[in-house]
């Protein structure tokens, strides 16, 4: 065997449900090594380790998920089909459904051969690595589901030296732009179902292609704006925003940040144009916390 060089990157998911009483998780029966795993599955080019965790988890199961909590990776060596020696890096989430969970229905294909909801004190004996019944420890810790809040700071603008109008009204570049249509299958699937962004047409438009993709309205606040922001004001936004159990992203600016920081009891944090922090809490007590590189 001659070493390959590069890992193969893949992201996958311990997708949770509580029935009758218990916890249990989802687990599929792999065709090619009549393994027992979690469902996963390699990065399709330009995606994001999420975005494929999601992707993957609804091709090998049929159940839509969203993302919580993220949970340690794991990396392992294996012989490719080439005869190679490859090392792997798979990436995983905490991840519940949305909408049905019924596997009953599913049908078998030549790449999973059983889908099944396991207790959870029963799926260690299952399942057929090691590796997996350590991923599914590290959910157990996010055993009661969360709730998710991203705080993204506006994507690219037109500079604000040339642009000589209202500067509320300034629009994003040709880059800002495609960090705005990127960030679409980022939101998604994290589940977002509600958007607050400052009244400023660059926070607006950095969730707008979102916002027609999932048949959402923006709500706008000048609260999260630079000219009108303040601590009061802010924390009464995040207070909002907390209070909600539907996944939440909120939109604003550079010289906001430090309030949004301080509402969330999050340490200070120089976010990018165009990036996000992703914060999972129950009732507003942070269980994790996600950085998000700009796009």
């Amino acid at each position: 065997m001659t070493p390959a060089e590069g890992p193969i990157v893949a992201a996958g998911a311990a997708v949770l449900r509580r029935r009758a009483g218990r916890t249990q998780v989802l687990l599929v029966h792999g065709v090619k090594y009549g393994d027992w795993t979690l469902p996963k599955g390699k990065l399709d080019g330009g995606e994001t380790a999420g975005e494929a965790a999601v992707r993957e988890v609804g091709e090998e199961t049929g159940v839509r998920v969203r993302l919580g909590p993220p949970l340690p990776s794991q990396s392992y060596g294996f012989v490719d089909r080439g005869g190679d020696r490859r090392a792997k890096v798979v990436h995983y989430w905490v991840a519940r459904a949305v909408g049905s969970d019924d596997v009953s229905a599913y049908s078998p294909n030549g790449e999973i051969a059983e889908v099944r909801w396991v207790p959870v004190d029963r799926a260690p004996g299952q399942l057929t690595h090691g590796r997996d019944a350590a991923v599914l420890r590290a959910a157990l810790a996010h055993e009661r589901p969360t709730s998710t809040l991203l705080v993204v700071r506006h994507a690219v603008a037109l500079d604000r030296d040339k642009w000589k109008r209202d500067d509320r009204k300034r629009p994003l570049n040709d880059v800002g732009s495609a960090q705005a249509r990127r960030l679409v299958p980022t939101l998604r699937s994290y589940g977002v179902g509600r958007l607050v962004s400052s009244t400023s047409r660059r926070a607006c438009d950095t969730v707008s292609p979102y916002a027609d993709a999932a048949g959402l309205s923006v709500d706008t606040t000048d609260r999260l704006s630079e000219e009108d922001a303040t601590r009061q004001n802010v924390t009464a936004v995040v207070a909002d925003c907390l209070a909600t159990t539907a996944p939440v992203a909120v939109v604003s600016h550079r010289k906001v940040l430090p309030h949004l920081w301080r509402a969330l009891g999050l340490a200070q944090d120089r976010l990018e144009k165009g990036g996000a922090v992703v914060l999972h809490h129950i009732e507003g007590r942070v269980a994790a916390v996600e950085r998000l590189a700009p796009f």
